[in-house]
């Protein structure tokens, strides 16, 4: 029979926050810690090895640091999906990861319930940022990308596969608002929401709504 846990690899240079990730998250019996790794070259070794489903990266770390790891195992195609655990203040290394592709990004701050809920989301095939942080690191993606002084006609081919409503709902996905608040703004249910949502990831060809709303910040809807 098939495990049914989420097998977790925890990618830290400091020891001590490795051991507590995996005391916190050991106690849930849903998840299961399969290794830790002190830089990107030992992550990279170990998820070849241990073909874990959730990798937590830092991102400061010796030998290879965790935006360099994430833009490699991206590039591979391997399965596991990638949460940033950083602080805010590494704000050019967290925007380059989400680049690379990780599916997440959370603070280091946050509980443990929290981290448990964003694991099982991501290992899902979703992806997530921290709700109180995502206006701010969508910003810091529009300057970033520099996204004022790009031409905005490239993207009206894929802008004109979306319904009116759909466009709605993607410039509020570009000012970094959640389902509910979409939900309550546009007095519609959150599942039509979602359903909109899906939508929307589907005639943009784009992953999930983090890369949604980058294109609609690149594409000038957001201002």
């Amino acid at each position: 029979m098939n495990n049914p846990n989420i097998r977790i690899l925890i990618v830290d240079d400091q020891s001590l926050i490795r051991t507590g990730i995996q005391t916190l998250l050991k106690r849930k019996p849903d998840m299961e810690i399969v290794g830790q790794a002190s830089n990107g070259v030992e992550a990279l070794r170990q998820i070849e090895q241990l073909d874990p489903d959730v990798v937590l990266m830092d991102i400061r770390m010796p030998v290879m640091d965790g935006v360099e790891a994430t833009r490699r195992l991206t590039a591979r195609g391997t399965r596991p999906a990638i949460i940033i655990l950083t602080t805010f203040q590494d704000d050019e290394y967290v925007f380059n990861a989400l680049a690379a592709g990780a599916r997440g990004y959370l603070l280091k701050d946050l509980d443990h319930k929290a981290l448990a809920d964003a694991i099982r989301t991501v290992a899902a095939g979703k992806a997530l940022l921290q709700p109180d942080i995502t206006p701010q690191v969508l910003r810091e993606f529009s300057r970033l990308a520099g996204t004022r002084d790009r031409p905005r006609s490239e993207y009206a081919d894929q802008l004109a596969l979306l319904t009116e409503r759909e466009l709605d709902i993607l410039r509020m996905l570009a000012l970094g608002k959640t389902n509910q608040e979409i939900s309550e703004h546009m007095i519609i249910s959150p599942g039509t929401v979602k359903n909109h949502i899906s939508s929307i990831l589907a005639k943009l060809n784009v992953r999930d709504r983090t890369q949604a709303a980058l294109l609609a910040q690149r594409a000038g809807l957001h201002e």
